[in-house]
């Protein structure tokens, strides 16, 4: 680590702490560096896995059709070669759809599930969103498809009280853009992605989390998977936007502490 070979590609891996393994799963950018507010908090109990998916960041640009379970069987090899027989996964947006996938077809190698700001099908409002999103990327390229997305993942008071720091965020993101090619087909498979008619199956404890402000993936979107995934809890914060787990960390890393903690027999005190 940093990177190992993972199956057929080398991934950007990082591990931090000691304790039952969290795997942190990020969203569409698909970066381990999304979860910097979570993982020095979470690895004083947990061992944190984060990694930057195939395709994106320092792992592998590889050039290939993107489907959501192509994603997940990544995080399967990845955790078979770091030997972690089973794990808690904490998704984010296209992190979440990655962890329902897991926890539908390999229940045996999850401990709690928290799937944050996700959906379980795309809808006519999700879909006009990402085929915009994707045209715009294809059509004014990476700096305009980044700034968008500021637009898109944060509240407007947040965006005005931080501007240059997401200028500076927005600056770096631009420098390491993924291939547009790659970028594109990931959202190709988000639009693609439904296995609602599967959720009933999931067994695994699970915590549905949400933001009533998230214009990205809405609050409804958040309900409708707590109702479908037997016994799951949901909790849903009154601000944050898509990226709740950033602007409200402090919250957000506590409610999920709480809940691994509680699915964690070999957890720190």
């Amino acid at each position: 680590m940093p990177r190992m070979k993972v199956g057929d590609c080398t991934l950007h891996v990082e591990r931090h702490g000691d304790g039952f393994p969290v795997l942190l799963i990020s969203g569409l950018s698909g970066l381990a560096s999304y979860w910097q507010p979570q993982i020095a908090f979470l690895s004083r109990q947990f061992s944190v896995v984060v990694h930057d998916h195939r395709g994106v960041g320092h792992s592998d640009h590889d050039q290939i059709k993107y489907t959501v379970e192509k994603m997940a069987a990544d995080v399967i090899q990845l955790m078979d070669s770091l030997e972690i027989e089973k794990a808690h996964i904490v998704g984010h947006s296209t992190g979440g759809a990655i962890a329902q996938i897991l926890a539908i077809d390999h229940p045996q190698r999850i401990g709690a599930l928290v799937i944050a700001a996700s959906w379980s099908k795309p809808d006519a409002y999700f879909r006009r969103e990402f085929v915009q999103r994707r045209e715009l990327l294809r059509a004014m390229g990476p700096e305009f498809y980044v700034q968008n997305n500021t637009l898109l993942h944060y509240p407007p008071a947040y965006i005005a009280a931080n501007n240059e720091a997401l200028r500076s965020a927005e600056a770096q993101a631009i420098a390491n853009f993924a291939p547009i090619d790659v970028m594109t087909s990931r959202i190709d498979a988000i639009l693609a992605f439904d296995r609602s008619p599967e959720l009933g199956r999931i067994t695994a404890p699970t915590m549905v989390i949400g933001a009533a402000d998230d214009f990205v993936t809405p609050p409804a979107y958040s309900e409708a998977l707590a109702r479908a995934i037997p016994n799951a809890e949901l909790k849903l914060f009154p601000d944050g936007g898509h990226c709740f787990t950033q602007i409200a960390a402090r919250d957000f890393n506590q409610a999920v502490l709480r809940f691994l903690l509680a699915h964690s027999p070999t957890a720190k005190p």
